[in-house]
C-alpha cells in the first residue's frame, strides 16, 4: 500500500469515528434536553399550581385540592417506602398504593383541567365539581389510612424492641447483682478470721 493510500485510510477511519463519537454526543444532548424539557415543563405546572393556589374562588380551591392530594399520596408513598427499607412485610400493600397513584393522578389531570376551564370560563358545573371534591376526599381518606396502618406498625416494631430492649437490661442487671468478686470472699474471709482471733469463744 502505498502511502497515499494509508493516509487516505487513516483519514477515512478518523473521519468515521469523528462521526460515532459525533453522533453518539448529539443523542446524549438531545436525550438530557428532553429529560431538562420535561423536569422544567414539571417545575412550572407545580409552581403555577402553587400560585393559582393562592387566589379566590372555585379555579383556586380546586388547585388547593391538587396541592393536597399530591401532599397526601407523597406523605403515603414516603411512609411505604421505609415500611420496605426496613423489611417490614407490607401484604399487597404496594400494589394497592400503586392503584392508588394512578387513581391520584387521574383525578390531578381532572382537578387541573376543571381549574384551567373554571378560570377561563364564568358558566360553573357544580355536579362535575362536587363529584370531585367526592372523589378527593376517598382518595386523601384512603391514604390516611394506609399512613395510619403503617403508623401503628412501626409502632408495634417499636413497642416490641422497647419490651426486649428492657428485658435484656433486666437479665444483664440481675446477672452483675449475682457476680460476687473473689476478692471480696477472701477478704470477708481474712476480716472474719482476725476478728475471731481477737474475740476468742467465751467458755
Amino acid at each position: 500500500m502505498s502511502p497515499i493510500e494509508l493516509g487516505l485510510t487513516l483519514l477515512a477511519i478518523f473521519l468515521l469515528l469523528f462521526l460515532v463519537l459525533g453522533g453518539l454526543a448529539v443523542f446524549f444532548m438531545v436525550k438530557l434536553g428532553r429529560k431538562a424539557a420535561v423536569k422544567a415543563r414539571d417545575t412550572a405546572t407545580r409552581l403555577s399550581a402553587h400560585v393559582n393556589a393562592m387566589g379566590t374562588g372555585e379555579a383556586a380551591e380546586v388547585e388547593r385540592l391538587r396541592l393536597d392530594l399530591r401532599r397526601e399520596v407523597g406523605l403515603t408513598r414516603q411512609g411505604i417506602e421505609q415500611a420496605q427499607r426496613q423489611g417490614w412485610g407490607l401484604g399487597e400493600l404496594p400494589e394497592v398504593f400503586a392503584e392508588l397513584t394512578r387513581q391520584a393522578d387521574i383525578q390531578d389531570t381532572q382537578l387541573g383541567m376543571y381549574a384551567a376551564q373554571r378560570r377561563t370560563s364564568p358558566y360553573v358545573d357544580h355536579v362535575t365539581l362536587e363529584r370531585l371534591r367526592e372523589h378527593q376526599a376517598k382518595l386523601t381518606a384512603i391514604c390516611a389510612r394506609i399512613r395510619a396502618d403503617l403508623m401503628s406498625a412501626q409502632m408495634h416494631h417499636a413497642t416490641s424492641g422497647i419490651d426486649e430492649l428492657g428485658t435484656r437490661t433486666d437479665l444483664e442487671l440481675e446477672a452483675r447483682r449475682r457476680t460476687v468478686d473473689p476478692l471480696d470472699e477472701i477478704d470477708e474471709l481474712y476480716r472474719r478470721a482476725m476478728q475471731d482471733k481477737h474475740d476468742p469463744p467465751v467458755s
